[in-house]
């Protein structure tokens, strides 16, 4: 019984390894040789698999950028514990997640400046508020709703509850600058977090004051009307 288990975990690690080279090679290839070029026959000659193989792991290329959104996302969700376990202020949680995405994205920067015009096509499924994209992006909503949730201050409670949401579609913007950004070592994306966090920050803290709540509930509302 025990071989068998054995040999069972063995299968997964290797079945887990195969894909893992498979979505390596594809996001190499997307690098050189652009995606549209990239075919899943050239992909799986590269890592060293039959066609029917790589389809069996994957069903379309896709089906592969799918896969590295949800990758990247896991790496982000790791790259946050650490922070988000001892940060108690917003600013000094919003500005540490947004740090950390740019931060673990960096091998992947050469990768969505190509890629970028097929995930901006809003029919595309690739573009972020997709369908098929839903996984990744509720678990970056995640991420930002632990960032609200896990800090201190006083907000509006209605305000708080929407704005897991409205922190990634800040996010979005921030990957929009980030995919233009030329500057060593993304140096204008972070200057862009440095600036804008204190002003969401200002913006979160008085969402409570008696003046400011109307305003709060407005947007939230156009938000809605925007979103259904």
């Amino acid at each position: 019984m025990t071989s068998v288990a054995t040999s069972a975990r063995k299968r997964v690690r290797g079945s887990d390894r195969t894909r893992e080279i498979i979505v390596e090679t594809a996001l190499r290839l997307f690098r050189e040789r652009g995606y549209e070029a990239t075919t899943m026959r050239a992909i799986a000659a590269e890592a060293g698999v039959s066609v029917g193989n790589a389809y069996y792991y994957f069903s379309s290329k896709e089906a592969l950028v799918q896969a590295y959104y949800d990758r990247a996302q896991a790496e982000h969700e790791a790259a946050c514990e650490g922070l988000l376990a001892t940060e108690r202020s917003f600013a000094g949680r919003l500005d540490g997640v947004l740090r950390e995405w740019v931060r673990v994205s960096e091998p992947y920067h050469e990768f969505a400046v190509k890629f970028f015009k097929h995930a901006a096509e809003p029919t595309n499924p690739l573009s972020p508020f997709s369908v098929e994209s839903s996984p990744a992006r509720e678990s970056s909503i995640a991420i930002y709703r632990r960032v609200v949730e896990g800090s201190e201050g006083r907000m509006d409670p209605e305000f708080r509850k929407e704005l897991p949401e409205l922190l990634w579609l800040l996010s979005m913007g921030v990957v929009l600058f980030w995919v233009h950004d030329t500057s060593e070592g993304c140096r204008k994306t972070y200057r862009l977090i440095e600036l804008t966090v204190p002003l969401v920050d200002r913006l979160v803290a008085l969402s409570h004051l008696p003046g400011l709540r109307g305003i709060a509930k407005d947007f939230i509302a156009g938000v809605h009307e925007l979103r259904s």
